[in-house]
């Protein structure tokens, strides 16, 4: 699942990883054994930042991708794609935000273009350029 977390003002959390190093995301994470979508976004958003999903919306949609090479050993040998769950979180204003450091590095609140161009996963990308579309409208 992948949860965009973004203000009313327009700037959007990402996330700089471990590893690789200069991979930057929105909050991620995968379900865990019978778990549904929603429950393992509350979970990821609290992990990985330390807030609340208060306003967290299910955006009902879902997106497919190649695994890429440094997440494979994660995976059995015959599971290629992953499948992602799309949520977003607005907040009145940038929170401070408490990284997991097994996985995180750092985060920057960035505005929609930057955060466009500095995350690293396409389909991140994605899902910020459609919530920055809806939050223009």
């Amino acid at each position: 699942m992948l949860v965009v977390v973004y203000t009313t003002a327009g700037s959007t959390l990402l996330l700089e990883r471990l590893t690789p190093v200069g991979f930057w995301q929105s909050v991620t994470g995968s379900l865990e054994e019978g778990e549904r979508a929603n429950a393992a976004a509350v979970r990821e958003l609290y992990e990985e930042t330390g807030l609340d999903a208060h306003g967290l919306r299910d955006l009902e949609s879902r997106g497919t991708f190649p695994i890429a090479a440094p997440w494979r050993a994660r995976y059995a040998p015959d599971v290629t794609l992953n499948v992602e769950h799309y949520f977003a979180l607005c907040l009145e204003r940038e929170a401070e935000i408490r990284i997991a450091a097994h996985e995180h590095v750092r985060y920057e609140w960035l505005s929609f273009a930057d955060a466009i161009v500095r995350v690293s996963s396409p389909s991140n990308r994605e899902l910020i350029e459609r919530i920055a579309r809806e939050a223009a409208a």
